[in-house]
């Protein structure tokens, strides 16, 4: 391999499946993968119709020789070529129905992946992939990019260092308002599959946003969950998945965890938010002003926590998810990239040779992909249940 004490003397290699014409997360996994000039986009196959998907290259400036026709012809051409020709990694961009083959076949390649959330289509997908990549020597990273928020960071570091004591509740919402209206009957492309049971999965807006605020309360606060109960609902007449929901979560430690998700709320955009209780101090992150965070504590004016790689306030985890120096706005596609940026580091490493993590990781995971899928299915099944508690210990859960 190219590398040198611990790096390479090039870029990685990508591939990107997903990302044809009339997407959006397709050019935000492109855009930010290549945003610290680690990598290059060098392959795709970037529709499911093998036309559209060629037709879709010069806008990714790959190379007509390496515009596929499918996941597979991806695979089969890029393994055939030289060792210091083929792809790195593949990242997954594309509804829900093909993460699972599209990564499998990844894996089972050998190549890297960093696939994007919900991982699969269902639990059992998402425990089969688990099983073939705790087989392999791949890094799989899963694209909860709030994860990689500089202030997401510098609160786990915090909460995960005791600075507000024992947790003694969470409540995490993302709230949207997008899908007030039935803009799947109007052939809109991102809401057709989105709430399609065919492609999205048993849910429709808890598997989509649910998932974000589910998981960054798990990222921030560590805690297990053990027993949920969740209430599901089509507001919009005519829709098959919900479009509004809550759960309540029983962590093992006593903290109660509260999750709620809407995409019918007028005027609403990507109001991700979430609120931690400890007995020693609270804090609070939007991520629609995501470079401050407050922080409480009882009898003390509250405190103002701003992005400043430079400030001594900031922890080791928190300034290393900086770019900028203070007061220049870091945001979605930066913390897009800090998904990418992590895994990279371990992805070199697997490169070298060396040894690298793949539970206990600062960006998430197989093992993080395979809970939230177990979290959509447990709160579908609860909804249908009255809201009857479930179990939520997964044993992929990380400890």
């Amino acid at each position: 391999m190219e590398t040198t004490n611990g790096s390479l003397n090039r870029k990685l290699r990508m591939a990107l499946a997903g990302g044809g014409m009339g997407s959006f997360i397709g050019r935000v996994h492109a855009t930010a993968a290549v945003l610290d000039n680690r990598a290059a986009l060098v392959a795709g196959a970037l529709s499911s119709n093998a036309e559209r998907s060629k037709a879709s290259a010069p806008a990714y400036d790959i190379a007509e020789d390496r515009a596929y026709g499918s996941i597979h012809e991806l695979v089969e051409k890029e393994s055939a070529l030289p060792e210091d020709q083929q792809i790195d990694f593949v990242s997954v961009a594309t509804p829900n129905h093909t993460h699972f083959e599209i990564a499998k076949a990844a894996v089972d390649a050998g190549f890297n992946v960093i696939c994007d959330k919900p991982m699969t289509f269902d639990l059992a997908q998402a425990e089969e992939l688990m099983k073939a990549v705790e087989a392999s020597d791949v890094v799989f990273a899963v694209s909860h990019n709030y994860t990689g928020y500089p202030l997401v960071r510098q609160a786990r570091e915090m909460i995960l260092g005791g600075e507000l004591g024992e947790i003694n509740a969470i409540r995490s919402n993302y709230i949207q308002g997008w899908l007030r209206t039935r803009l799947e009957g109007d052939d809109h492309k991102q809401a057709a599959w989105r709430t399609d049971p065919s492609k999205s999965g048993v849910a429709g807006c808890f598997g989509d946003i649910g998932t974000h605020a589910y998981n960054l309360g798990r990222y921030m606060t560590g805690l297990l969950p053990e027993e949920i109960s969740c209430h599901l609902k089509v507001f919009v007449e005519g829709r098959a998945l919900d479009d509004y929901g809550h759960a309540v979560i029983r962590y093992e430690n006593g903290a109660l965890g509260t999750v709620t998700a809407s995409q019918i709320s007028h005027g609403r955009e990507n109001d991700l938010f979430i609120e931690v209780d400890g007995t020693k101090g609270a804090l609070q992150w939007r991520q629609e002003n995501p470079n401050e965070m407050i922080v409480r504590e009882n009898g003390k004016p509250h405190q103002i926590y701003t992005r400043d790689p430079n400030a001594p306030f900031m922890n080791a985890s928190g300034a290393a998810a900086c770019r900028l120096p203070s007061g220049h706005p870091e945001a979605f596609f930066e913390a897009f990239a800090n998904v990418y940026r992590f895994a990279y580091d371990d992805m070199v490493a697997r490169a070298a040779g060396e040894s690298f993590e793949k539970r206990d990781t600062i960006y998430p995971n197989i093992y993080d992909g395979v809970e939230g899928m177990f979290f959509i299915e447990q709160c579908v099944a609860s909804s249908k249940e009255g809201g009857a508690w479930l179990n939520m210990k997964h044993p992929a859960a990380r400890r």
